[in-house]
């Protein structure tokens, strides 16, 4: 299964996604999310890898991503909500040890994490009013993808790597943040479709950028 095949079927499954959140079905959710998340760890294991340990850490993370994204789909569940948010969690976890793990820090990421780290902070500030029992999760939440994110940025600035890697890593980690932007912002603040029509494709975008990295960095 090539490429071209795989960004095909994942535009048509993220169509049908956006519908079916549109409507509320968590049947026609549950048809293809699953589906469309499998895709970005296809396309992580198809790929020859550049870093065998890089490789393996980004795969288990998009795995962890994978099982949250599916955890997600019962959004309504506290319970649910909660170990998808530990999947993603550990995901970051993953994503972040992968990127400082091949990369050496520099000013761009110091620059990088002084701005994840404001951003960070931020949205806990926004978010604080409205989280009740969930603030330490979401605080912890928001800890980890910012270091994500800072990884991200040591990468960027690392010109070791070649541009097309750099690029990928890093705006892959950027759509995954801003993408949980709306996730919090749906659970938390005003559940509305808009949240889901933008945060769905940047939160794939972001994942599909993550699974080619594999193949770059190196």
């Amino acid at each position: 299964m090539n490429d071209g095949l795989i960004f095909a079927v994942a535009v048509l499954l993220l169509m049908g996604l956006l519908y079916f959140a549109k409507r509320e079905s968590r049947r026609g959710q549950l048809l293809t999310k699953p589906v469309l998340s499998a895709l970005f760890v296809l396309t992580a294991v198809i790929a020859p890898h550049r870093q065998d340990g890089y490789s393996t850490l980004v795969l288990a993370g998009l795995l962890l991503c994978m099982g949250g994204d599916i955890f997600l789909i019962f959004f309504d569940s506290r319970k649910l909500f909660l170990a998808g948010l530990a999947a993603f969690l550990s995901g970051h976890v993953l994503y972040a040890i992968a990127f400082f793990s091949v990369s050496s820090p520099g000013g761009v990421a110091w620059t990088g994490a002084a701005l994840s780290i404001a951003a960070g902070c931020g949205i806990f500030i926004w978010l604080r009013p409205f989280l009740g029992k969930m603030l330490v999760p979401v605080a912890a939440y928001i800890a980890v993808i910012t270091a994500m994110v800072i990884g991200a940025s040591s990468v960027m600035g690392d010109a070791r790597f070649s541009v097309a890697g750099r690029l990928l890593v890093f705006y892959g980690a950027l759509l995954f943040f801003v993408s949980d932007i709306f996730v919090a912002r749906h659970r938390f603040i005003r559940k509305e479709y808009r949240n889901r029509f933008l945060g769905l494709p940047l939160y794939y975008a972001g994942q599909f950028m993550i699974a080619l990295s594999v193949r770059v960095i190196g």
